[in-house]
This record gives structure tokens, sequence and C-alpha cells, in this order.
């Protein structure tokens, strides 16, 4: 039996506290959905004024692949719950805390270990659980490199085992694509800038995001749902567009739930999980899996009863979920444009003109050109209209340098 949390006042003794490691954009949406339930709530990242800073209770700076002061941190905050939200963490100092009984970790905080290491999740999947995935191999030198994409064939992907959102990420076409690879990768690794993993490249017709839920059921034990599945578009590794549903045959959407339950399942705990596959006719591949809400869910922001984000604060306080969809719906990503601190935005009245549509803007003290600055969310009917308009509506919102 899981029984759920009783909730407290936040800033008092009673208070039910929760730390978010990583206060990005998602973190920030974890943390409002968290607030509305009475939460009291800590924002840490590794930078001042992040998205998260400026509407948690507390903040603070630190190095959260330090170990030391990451304990240090925990020790002084004693929270209830530890929610990483970003694979850039300290994650073996969680695990030691998690043992030692000082801490909870959303969902565990093996999983944040496992899913952190591409190597770790992927050795799981394909080793351990017989899944489904793209032939792969790991090189921690040039030659071993080269010699696993000879191995592996051509094209292929080359990742760094440990970033995120496509940094590092090449896709390679011939044996000259190498030695840049190897390169490109050790510079947009956010840990080990010395390890990779060489993907054979699949013929796949589309890749998902199948938002898999852990949560208390009617009977008080953790039962597993599933969001609609959520197609989306890359480039160089990065989302720049999403949309709910993704039309699937019933037998890849039976095949993506059954990867994705094993998968959740092992890694254990409450929460959403992004599970990340590609899918051609009814054959599906497990890619990757992340132990938090996911960047191509923010479109269930538009499209669902609850958000991935209410999904996971309900999730993680043990209370019940629910994620229908209420209509197809679509996002783009608004980008930065400019390489400055604190730009402004104009055009949002316009986008807000499109029918159905809504604008999220980050807040994040600093933009570069591919950095993701904010979000258009749109519905419609149907997902081709949704994706027309959340475009639309994203490309009105112009980025511009401040007014001193």
């Amino acid at each position: 039996m899981n029984t759920p949390r009783t909730l407290g006042t936040p800033l008092s003794p009673s208070a039910t506290k929760v730390m978010l490691l990583g206060s990005g954009e998602l973190g920030k949406e974890v943390i409002i959905a968290l607030q509305r339930l009475g939460v009291e709530t800590i924002a840490v990242d590794r930078y001042p004024n992040a998205p998260g800073h400026q509407v948690a209770h507390r903040a603070h700076v630190v190095d959260m692949t330090d170990g030391e002061a990451l304990a240090a941190l925990i020790a002084r905050e004693q929270p209830d719950l530890v929610v990483p939200e970003i694979e850039a963490i300290a994650t073996d100092k969680l695990a030691e805390l998690e043992a030692a009984g000082t801490i909870t970790c959303i969902p565990t905080a093996r999983a944040a270990l496992l899913t952190m290491n591409r190597e770790g999740i992927r050795r799981l999947a394909a080793e351990e659980l017989g899944l489904a995935t793209s032939p792969y191999r790991f090189a921690s030198s040039l030659a071993e490199l080269q010699a696993a994409c000879a191995e592996i064939g051509f094209p292929c992907v080359v990742k760094p085992v440990m970033s995120s959102s496509g940094k590092g990420q090449s896709k390679l076409d011939s044996a000259a694509d190498v030695e840049n690879a190897w390169h490109y990768a050790a510079a947009g690794g956010r840990v080990d800038a010395g390890r990779v993993i060489v993907e054979g490249f699949i013929d796949f017709d589309y890749e998902i995001t199948l938002l898999t839920v852990r949560a208390n059921g009617s009977a008080g034990e953790i039962e597993t749902v599933f969001c609609e599945p959520i197609g989306h578009k890359q480039v160089q590794g990065d989302y720049v567009e999403s949309w709910q549903p993704q039309p699937m045959s019933p037998r890849a959407l039976d095949n993506a739930r059954d990867i994705a339950a094993k998968v959740t399942a092992n890694l254990g705990g409450r929460g959403v999980f992004g599970v990340e596959l590609f899918v051609k006719g009814d054959m599906v591949w497990f890619s990757e899996v992340s132990p938090r809400p996911h960047d191509t869910g923010m479109v269930t922001m538009a499209t669902q009863v609850q958000s991935e984000f209410e999904l996971h604060a309900k999730a993680i306080l043990g209370l019940p979920v629910n994620p229908l969809l209420r209509a197809s719906g679509a996002s783009a990503v608004i980008y930065g444009g400019l390489e400055q601190a604190g730009i402004a935005f104009e055009g949002v009245a316009e986008a807000l003109q499109v029918p159905e549509s809504d604008i999220r803007l980050f807040g994040k003290p600093a933009s570069f050109a591919r950095r993701r600055m904010g979000v258009a969310l749109a519905t419609a009917v149907d997902v081709d209209t949704a994706r027309q308009r959340a475009l639309e509506a994203a490309s009105r919102v112009k980025p511009v340098s401040r007014q001193d």
C-alpha cells in the first residue's frame, strides 16, 4: 500500500517540502504545479535566476555535479522529496543518500543514475530487458570510435553518453565524418567528455514520446497509465515541434506501451517518464527514457486535462492522476535568435491572435541563437491544423535586444 502524503502549509512546520534539482522551463512548470497543491518548493540550478528560481519559495545556485556541495544543501533544507530535473547531477551521491535513508529521490536514485548515462539505460533495455533497440557500440577514444563506426556501418549516429537536447550529437554518413563527430561529442558532453555511444541508423517512419505515469491507483498500489503518444520533429537532436496524438496502428501502440511499461517498472518509483521510441509500421524500438517530464511533452499544457507537469506533481505526492486527452494540439519552439542577456519579445499580442493559441515565455536570463526561450501552443480539431497554428504563433514572436 502506497499512502498519499498529508499535505501541509508552505513556510510552516507542517510544510511538505520538495527540492527540484534543475530549474529550467520544465522544472518551473513542475514547481507551479506543486505550489497549486500547497507544497513548499526549493529550486536548485547551476546559474542564478533560472526559470524555476523565479517562482519557487527559495532558490539556490549550486554545481549539482559536486556531490559534497549537493549533500550539504540537502542537509540544510531537509526536503521530503528530491526531484532531479536534469541529467548533470551527482547521481552517485543521491544513491548514497537514498541508501542511507537520508532522502527520497524521485522516482528513485537508481533511475536517475541509469538514465543520466546513455550506456546504463541502453544496456538495461537491450541486454537485461531484451527490448528492441538500434545496434550500438561504446567508444572511449577516437580510435575506438572509428572501429565502432566501421562495425556498425554508415549512416550512424554518435552521441555523448551524458548530454541532453541534442548537444554533441552527430549523424555520420561516412568515415570522413568520424573525427569531427568525436570532437563535437567531447564538447557537448555534460559530465563525461570522453565516452560516446554509436547507434546504427534506423529507417523509422516517425518517433514518439510516450509519457508513462507510475502513480497510486484506486487500491493504493502503483499503477502504470499512459498519455496519448506525442509525435515530434527534431533538428540536430533537439525538439522543435511536437503534437498529440500521433496516429499509430493499434499494434504499434500496444508494442510501445509494452516497452514503456517494462522499462519504467524496472526503474521503479512514482512520477512521469518520457519514453522515446522509434516506430516503423507495427515495429517499435526503444531509444531513451527520461525519469521526469519531457520537453516534447510541453504540448500537454494545451492538450490534456492534466499536463505532464501536473501529472508528475500529483504522482510523486501519491495522488491519483488523470492523463485524459481533451483536444488535439501542437507546440513549436521559440528560439532566442540573439546572443544577449535580458532580451525582450515583440509580437506576443500578434501570436495570440492565432486561433486557439497560447504562448509560454520561460524567462531565461540569457539568450543565444539556438536556445529555447519559449514555446507556442495551439489546439484544433486535427493535429495538422494545430501544427500550422503553433508554427504560425511561434513565428510571430520576435526576440529583440533589450532597451538600454
